[in-house]
């Protein structure tokens, strides 16, 4: 017998409102303003270089800063995010980021660059962990990958967009007033965030009572004895094959991705031939690629919920599913035909971000009711994430200064790849929001929930602040 969760069998009718999907855009936009902010200096950096006079050691230190405070601000961010909420943290984080976008104008060599990229990592570290707790209280469990995939492909649309925006605002206004033009934009989205959002859709005078049961229809009522308490809870953490099953898939799908980011327009220049007008028209077709597989993945694994199939089976199978799609990186490494790698390249970027929709939504599938965990949680995998980030370009680069090809570092992409998705598939046991209460609550230690005697459902008239 196929094993079900009960979601099918869950009444569900018209919402009235539909301020969730309003919720979506506004995240998706703060995306898109993130990576054009984070991917701005690497535009700018031909001209920044000439003029301060420093060589590619140093361009490279300037770039790579950013990922180092960006992992290890993860985690105190997640936790901010789960204790004051997302409206606060995030719209201080973004005019945090703008400010320090707008202030790299103003640098007088390559060690102001190095301090605000330092400096821009710290404040951008809260934009997933705060979108990751935006779906665990506005979506119901059969629509938080696909809400979790339209926003994360801001990512991808936004650094689409960064070149050709961020080089046209340094045709008209030079390099230090582009920085200033590009953090302007998110100063106006933190008030837009600010007037327009709120932690719970039970705030926010917009969302009808019709679409407030949409949204909490799928919860289940808080787990006795979920309450805090003085345990221990990262003891629970460390100890569950779903949170590091999926940190090793989340490690898997970083370390590919990166590759895109980082070095795949001197793979098409330099292994493939192609010239500059081919990169700038070609090059974008994996990205625009990128983009479909982020809706399609989370509308996929949605779908399964929909239809009776447990958490468990629909975010392990997309997300496996995703990163095995996205091992055909190593085979366009080795086709002949400069089309055929493009084709595979493009396969593997839309796989990759199949599975990256599914990733983004476990946390907040984990996060236990009437507990705010899902920023903590997605903030674990985002450290690990960075870290993954920092590590591929450069494992790519030194087996290509050793052999003198690409060739390995795309072998070392699919491998990684695979072995991603066979630790979603064996290590992750079980993916629900009872999962990190098994132990009678430890894991909630030091966050405040206020409950009724008799359990209030998540997110219910009951008092369940997020503070």
């Amino acid at each position: 017998m196929r094993e079900t969760d009960g979601i099918r069998g869950t009444e569900v009718g018209p919402t009235g409102s539909r301020v969730r999907w309003q919720v979506v855009v506004l995240l998706f936009v703060a995306v898109v303003i993130n990576y054009v902010d984070r991917s701005s200096l690497s535009v700018a950096l031909p001209v920044v270089a000439e003029e301060f006079g420093f060589d590619a050691g140093v361009s490279g230190l300037v770039l790579g800063a950013f990922f180092w405070t960006y992992a290890a601000f993860q985690i105190p961010c997640g936790r901010l995010v789960d204790r004051f909420g997302a409206r606060r943290v995030l719209a201080v984080a973004a005019v945090a980021w703008s400010l320090v976008t707008m202030a790299t104008g103003l640098s007088a060599g390559w060690v102001w660059l190095l301090g605000f990229r330092l400096l821009l990592g710290v404040t951008q570290a809260a934009m997933f962990p705060a979108g990751t707790s935006c779906m665990a209280l506005w979506f119901p469990r059969d629509e938080r990958a696909l809400a979790s995939g339209l926003y994360d492909s801001g990512a991808r649309v936004g650094t689409l967009v960064a070149l050709p925006v961020f080089a046209a605002l340094m045709v008209a206004a030079g390099w230090r007033g582009a920085f200033a033009l590009v953090g302007a934009v998110g100063l106006v989205w933190a008030l837009v965030w600010w007037w327009m959002f709120r932690d719970r859709p039970d705030q926010h005078p917009g969302v009808s009572a019709a679409e407030l049961h949409h949204i909490r229809r799928t919860e289940p009522a808080p787990v006795a004895g979920a309450s805090a308490t003085t345990g221990p809870g990262w003891r629970v953490v460390l100890r569950s094959r779903a949170v590091w099953g999926t940190v090793v898939a989340v490690v898997a799908q970083s370390y590919v991705i990166y590759f895109f980011i980082t070095w795949f327009p001197s793979y098409l220049v330099d292994a493939r031939g192609f010239t500059l007008l081919e990169l700038g028209f070609f090059g974008t077709i994996p990205g625009l690629a990128a983009i479909g597989g982020n809706w399609l993945g989370g509308w996929a694994s949605d779908a399964l919920v929909k239809r009776g199939r447990t958490l468990t089976f629909a975010r392990k199978s997309c997300g496996a599913g995703g990163l095995l799609v996205s091992a055909s990186v190593g085979a366009a490494a080795v086709v002949p035909g400069a089309g055929a790698a493009l084709a595979l390249l493009s396969l593997s970027f839309a796989g990759v971000s199949f599975a990256t929709s599914v990733l983004l939504t476990i946390p907040a599938d984990l996060s236990p009711p009437g507990a705010p965990l899902a920023g903590t949680l997605q903030s674990l995998q985002n450290t690990f994430s960075g870290l993954a980030g920092i590590a591929s370009p450069l494992v790519v680069g030194v087996l290509r200064d050793v052999t003198g090809s690409f060739v390995p570092g795309l072998l070392s992409a699919a491998l990684v790849a695979v072995l991603g998705a066979l630790a979603l598939l064996v290590v992750v046991d079980r993916i629900d929001a009872d999962v990190l209460v098994a132990d009678g609550g430890g894991l909630v230690s030091g966050l405040r929930k206020e409950q009724a005697d008799g359990g209030v459902p998540y997110g219910g008239d009951g008092g369940q602040e997020v503070r």
